[in-house]
């Protein structure tokens, strides 16, 4: 009678085993759904941007803040097109959490003469063409042929993004670098207390 109660619980044990053992098969196999579900929505956004945006020329209709713009074509079920340019990043001036910040609406304006209601054309990366809020990721190029990106580092209005890679990477520092040696725009007087956070996390050693 004991070895038969043994048994019978062995039993049991192995067949809540299996149990487990399928129900982890199962949402592996959802997962893994899941992720090319998403991989492939990602790979069709990014083929339908550049068929819409790529290389073509558009109008600016509002400028956000520095590094970002409104461009004249609808975005799903927005009227138009919100652009984050690449590589940059220019201190805020709409943001809830920091309020407006040092240089933010010297950068702002700066972007306003530069293309408010312009046509610029728009470049987009191979990698990714959207960011954190499904904006357009982009490089503008303005109607004298300088690319916004460029020109904010340039002019110091913005400062070289090294959150996240592109194929400027580099370059956009070295035009950072230069600006703060010439110490133009806000490298003039600019403190690290009133650098963006992620930068001030980096414990740079800029000035």
């Amino acid at each position: 009678m004991k070895n038969y109660a043994m048994s019978k619980r062995r039993r049991n044990i192995l067949l809540v085993i299996c149990a487990l053992a399928v129900a982890a098969l199962i949402g592996l196999d959802q997962s893994n759904y899941k992720n090319k579900q998403h991989s492939k929505s990602k790979e069709q956004t990014q083929s339908s941007d550049f068929e819409k945006y790529h290389a073509k020329t558009f109008t600016v209709v509002n400028v956000v803040d520095g590094d970002t713009i409104d461009i004249n074509i609808s975005d799903g079920q927005y009227e138009n097109t919100r652009i984050r340019l690449w590589g940059v990043d220019t201190p805020e001036t709409k943001s809830g959490k920091f309020g407006i910040m040092y240089y933010g609406p010297q950068a702002t304006e700066f972007t306003k003469k530069s293309v408010l209601k312009k046509q610029v054309k728009i470049y987009l990366e191979n990698k990714r063409t959207r960011g954190k809020y499904n904006r357009l990721l982009a490089y503008v190029q303005m109607p004298n042929d300088r690319f916004l990106n460029e020109a904010l580092l340039s002019e110091g209005f913005a400062y070289a993004d090294l959150r996240f890679r592109h194929s400027f990477y580099s370059k956009y520092k070295q035009l950072e670098a230069a600006a703060r040696s010439g110490k133009k725009g806000l490298w003039k007087n600019v403190t690290p207390e009133q650098f963006p956070q992620w930068l001030q996390k980096k414990k740079s050693n800029l000035l």
